[in-house]
């Protein structure tokens, strides 16, 4: 089995090649998604928003229930 010997220079022609390839691939990935990931942000937060407020409303829903019961005799 002969042995495959890589040279620096070609490893490091390799390593750039790929990391500008990298790069150009990322620029066009951020070009693309740009504002999908602007408008998918922005979903997210009106989600946790939303949530938030159904939190609330569910906290509240539990106060008034809870009241409600301590205030009433209970059924016999």
């Amino acid at each position: 089995m002969a042995a495959h010997t890589v040279h620096a220079s070609h490893a490091t022609t390799e390593g750039t090649v790929l990391q500008t390839t990298l790069r150009a691939l990322e620029s066009f990935e951020s070009l693309l998604l740009g504002r999908g990931r602007e408008t998918a942000l922005r979903n997210a937060w009106t989600a946790v928003l939303e949530d938030r407020r159904r939190a609330a409303e569910r906290t509240e829903a539990q106060r008034v229930l809870e009241a409600a019961a301590t205030s009433r005799p209970a059924a016999t």
